[in-house]
């Protein structure tokens, strides 16, 4: 029998609603990975709610807790780590310390670093501390890193004009140490409005895709922490680096099919799972040439 890869998620969490690992976890598991959970915080429900109740996790405890696996003997079983939201710089140290511990016995383990600074539409939405750590420490541990647009922007210190730019952006970040950048939603001037756009950026090559944009009142939570976990899951099932591009496309937009169709604000997840798990739905990546 294959091998079920590990995978340890430090990021936010909800009691209700979906955002952080509250929206990753379950579908990770879902398609076959083994997830260690450690929250950086601990929150009523998401912020978008513009109330909330609960409390940041004290960065001396990530370390704690990966230090309490490695004494049960199970660090060298982790293949990957994951990491989203961050309530202070401190944690995001933490953070890298441990994923250099983890690598130290496993040097095969991947690092994905979804820099969560805010959305285009939103602004951002983390403290300054936060961002200045993300922009010069986190995205050179990284192996893969999964900018949203403003974040883009925010690395590269200027605002993309064209798709050609965002490549050439995200080529910029390549040479600080990720082996692949994946741009979860792309937002510059002249894309098509009715389309939502994504970019997946290699030193060898660069593809793009679009799937339907699909209209909510409110847009939903976590769609940017869903797609991270997804495409790391699939690469720990096998996938390369375009496989679990495509794949993570269309799982995603089965999501918010679902989530259109219940009328919710909160992703659908459960009644997604088998739709995650098998997409119905298939978006092909265009190669480009830039």
């Amino acid at each position: 029998m294959k091998r079920t890869p590990h995978l340890l998620a430090i990021q936010s969490h909800v009691v209700f609603g979906h955002a952080g690992n509250s929206a990753a976890v379950f579908p990770m598991q879902r398609i076959g990975v083994n997830v260690w959970p450690l929250n950086t915080v601990q929150f009523s429900n998401h912020t978008q709610y513009g109330q909330w109740a609960g409390e940041v996790l004290a960065p001396a405890q990530i370390p704690a807790l990966i230090e309490g696996i490695g004494g049960i003997g199970e660090l060298g079983n982790c293949d990957a780590v994951l990491s989203g939201y961050l309530g202070s710089a401190a944690q995001g140290r933490a953070i890298l310390a441990g994923v250099e511990r983890i690598k130290a016995v496993n040097p095969k383990a991947l690092y994905l670093c979804d820099p969560v600074m805010g959305h285009a539409q939103k602004g951002c939405s983390v403290p300054e501390e936060v961002s200045q750590f993300l922009l010069q420490q986190a995205a050179a541990k990284a192996d893969i890193l999964c900018p949203n647009q403003l974040e883009l922007d925010s690395f590269s210190g200027r605002r993309a004009q064209s798709l050609e730019d965002c490549v050439a952006m995200a080529r910029g970040l390549l040479e600080r140490g990720p082996q692949v950048v994946l741009v979860k939603h792309l937002s510059y001037p002249g894309r098509a409005e009715d389309a939502f756009e994504m970019l997946l950026v290699t030193r060898e090559e660069s593809w793009h895709l679009r799937r339907p944009l699909l209209c909510f009142p409110r847009q939903p939570v976590g769609v940017g922490d869903l797609t991270s976990g997804l495409f790391l899951a699939r690469v720990l099932l096998g996938d390369n680096w375009l496989q679990a591009f495509e794949y993570t496309a269309a799982a995603v937009h089965e999501v918010l099919l679902e989530t259109q169709a219940s009328a919710s604000y909160e992703l659908q997840l459960v009644r997604a799972q088998d739709r995650i798990a098998h997409p119905r739905v298939r978006f092909e990546a265009q190669r480009l040439s830039v």
